[in-house]
């Protein structure tokens, strides 16, 4: 990731970064970690007006390694489509930071500017597309920021339900700040979801809609939890190293048509929602 950009109030920089941020700080000033927005290292000695900025890398808490890997499965010029594994967030967020698929492929391919067109829960496995160049995110972004990307996914649930399908599940479904389960209220829906039984306890979603944990909170509304589900219907405490249990959701296919070429373009996981990890 990027360094921190710090606006100073003006004055001896070693001295305002040490009674701001400790020690830490000066210690990066210290040990020639922190330059000035013309790249200049600052010194002990450097006094710098206020409003001027230096930038610095903050330290990474210690984080669980995610032990899997991050298959590629299309890179060009402005893509990168990634297999992304259960158990790694889409980018960081919380305690999670250097664990994640955004950092991880920014450091593996040595792409600076890989930014992510949507994002997947970290719980949640399969296709998961990003940009390679800041001139073309915008485009990208916008396919589906305005539902113009198919989606489908692919699910396992172990529940047994009377519910006919398939069907539409149309709901809305709010997901608050600070909560971990998100949860439908009355009113106008915001999420629509296209549940089919393939058979044998796996179903074929495909959302219209892409909220917050639109699919398990529809799946669980259904009386058919998705298997593994750690917050649907009810929040069950997992260890952060506990990686024995993914689940049962793979985003299996994702296709639009390029904003570029127009050329159709379709991408599809190799995950499973079988019961092997």
């Amino acid at each position: 990731m990027g360094p921190a950009r710090v606006r100073l109030r003006g004055g001896a920089v070693l001295v305002e970064l040490a009674d701001r941020f400790g020690e830490d700080a000066a210690e990066k000033v210290l040990s020639g970690e922190v330059v000035d927005a013309d790249g200049a290292v600052i010194t002990p000695s450097t006094v710098l007006p206020p409003g001027a900025q230096v930038y610095l890398y903050r330290e990474l808490p210690d984080e669980v390694v995610v032990p899997f890997d991050i298959p590629v499965l299309y890179r060009d010029d402005d893509i990168v489509v990634v297999d992304k594994p259960h158990f790694l967030a889409t980018m960081p967020r919380g305690g999670h930071v250097a664990q994640t698929a955004l950092v991880r492929l920014r450091r593996s391919l040595e792409l600076p500017e890989l930014s992510p067109a949507h994002r997947l829960d970290r719980l949640t496995a399969g296709v998961l597309l990003f940009t390679v160049r800041r001139e073309v995110r915008g485009a990208y972004q916008t396919l589906f920021a305005r539902g113009l990307v198919r989606k489908t996914y692919l699910a396992r649930s172990s529940a047994v339900s009377s519910v006919s399908l398939p069907t539409v599940m149309r709901s809305r479904i709010i997901k608050r700040r600070g909560q971990l389960q998100a949860c439908e209220e009355p009113g106008e829906p915001n999420a629509e979801t296209l549940v089919e039984s393939l058979g044998e306890g796996c179903y074929r979603l495909t959302p219209q809609t892409g909220r917050t944990h639109q699919l398990r909170v529809h799946m669980a509304s259904l009386g058919l939890a998705i298997d593994n589900d750690p917050l649907y219907p009810r929040v069950v405490e997992v260890a952060d190293d506990d990686f024995s249990a993914p689940l049962r959701l793979v985003a299996k296919r994702l296709e639009f048509d390029d904003p570029f070429t127009g050329e159709v373009r379709s991408f599809v996981s190799a995950g499973t929602t079988d019961t092997s990890t």
